[in-house]
């Protein structure tokens, strides 16, 4: 039988704002892919920082096990680059290329693609992707095609997303500064599903789709104040459409719990090959063979590094959202969010002096916005110690430093202090590596 092909179409910062799931951002080419394979409306990643997002999905392993702790291009890196997705696949006939952002090295040449298109955020990422489906090589291949679109700074605002007509997302008051933000990266998000549009007709006017694995997803949450870089819902959970021969069509919707570490397992099973030792993740074909009902009880996720350190875990169920804090700081670290409108407005009304919680605890059903902490409330104290045991158990499993308090950092990393402003600011750079919080800024 002959292999099929993997198109591996990703963005920076959507999180799940397109219009397939409900949002008011015209999305028409993701929403006729949706229709077309399984939309999962539950799904999360596994790092809501941009690098170990990526990295994350690519190698099957959580962030603190692969070594992705921080960003690509501040002198973070994988343990081992042998153990990214295109590796496993290379000994089964496998042709890899990429074209546009893959964030996972610093130079992509060190990650092992058989072909580099094109690299950056540069308008050639659609075109490069496209020449190649028009003269795809003989043997399957897996492509990777990057888009930089809802990464900020946003571009200007087209007449289509005027303010004045826009609603930001929940979390935000209504106020002119959130509704010109928000119409901004509508217009992103435009220009984003043109560009994957027309990725997708190549693939269909090449005849290729037929035997194509489509899997479209984002790194996480958009770059909003309390979204990006945090672990809530609003910045852990992504949109992930697929479309393909086996089993991903027929415009279905799975409410189940999903992690972005599930994908490269589901790709070996997929393919009937094996699946690597050192995968964390769990398959999703028994689901979609309808095999099974259920597929997870429980995601994880966790931040390190963005730009400055701010070391967060947390589980989620179907019910409940745990999340522990280690930074003793308990205030937002304002570097690792991008600058914008919306985090103006924020800071201008007290955000950074705002003291957080070191663990937290959320009702979904009763509470989906995340903003009533249970902790510490005992008529949910079984509920909370429930989800500490789960937390700890993922913890110890996978070796996570952190069960000690501890967190070790590579040396030649750039970091911001936590007590900054901005990521723009001046970064310092660690000569020798470190562990957190010995020599801690």
């Amino acid at each position: 039988m002959e292999r099929p092909n993997i198109l591996y179409l990703h963005s920076h910062d959507t999180g799940r704002y397109i219009e397939p799931y409900g949002y008011p951002v015209p999305t028409p080419n993701l929403r006729r892919l949706a229709e077309q394979g399984i939309q999962f409306r539950q799904a999360f990643c596994g790092n809501p920082t941009c690098s170990p997002s990526r990295a994350v999905l690519l190698t099957g392993q959580y962030a603190h096990t692969n070594g992705m702790l921080g960003l690509a291009h501040r002198g973070f890196a994988l343990n081992d680059y042998r153990r990214h997705l295109i590796h496993t696949l290379k000994p089964h006939g496998y042709f890899s290329a990429l074209s546009g952002i893959q964030h996972v090295a610093a130079d992509a040449a060190q990650i092992g693609y058989d072909r580099i298109l094109n690299t950056g955020n540069h308008a050639r990422t659609d075109a490069a992707a496209i020449e190649f489906l028009e003269s795809a090589p003989p043997q399957p291949f897996f492509l990777s095609v990057g888009f930089h679109e809802t990464h900020r700074p946003f571009r200007q605002t087209d007449l289509a997303d005027d303010a004045r007509f826009c609603r930001p997302p929940e979390i935000f008051p209504d106020t002119p500064e959130t509704r010109a933000d928000f119409a901004a990266f509508r217009t992103c998000a435009r220009r984003l599903d043109e560009r994957m549009g027309a990725v997708l007709a190549a693939l269909d006017r090449a005849g290729l789709a037929s035997n194509t694995l489509v899997i479209c997803t984002t790194d996480h949450g958009i770059a909003f104040p309390g979204m990006k870089c945090n672990l809530t819902d609003h910045g852990i959970g992504v949109f992930l459409i697929m479309r393909g021969p086996g089993g991903f069509e027929g415009g279905r919707v799975c409410d189940e719990l999903v992690s972005q570490i599930d994908i490269f397992p589901t790709v070996c099973d997929w393919l009937g090959i094996e699946i690597p030792e050192h995968v964390q993740g769990r398959s999703l074909m028994p689901w979609v063979r309808g095999e099974a009902e259920t597929h997870r009880e429980e995601v994880f996720a966790e931040v390190n590094v963005h730009a400055a350190i701010e070391p967060m875990r947390a589980v989620r169920t179907r019910r409940w959202k745990y999340i522990r804090r280690f930074d003793p700081r308990r205030r937002p670290a304002l570097p690792n969010c991008d600058e914008s409108l919306t985090k103006d407005f924020w800071r201008a009304n007290g955000w950074a002096e705002r003291l957080l919680d070191m663990e937290e605890l959320y009702d979904l059903v009763l509470d989906p916005m995340e903003r009533n902490n249970l902790a510490g409330k005992p008529q949910h104290e079984l509920a909370l110690e429930d989800m500490r045991r789960r937390l700890n158990r993922w913890m110890k499993a996978t070796q996570d430093p952190l069960i000690e308090g501890r967190l070790p950092l590579p040396a030649g990393i750039r970091l911001n202090p936590a007590d900054g402003i901005s990521p723009n600011e001046p970064a310092e750079t660690r000569a020798e590596a470190t562990v957190w919080p010995d020599n801690y800024f």
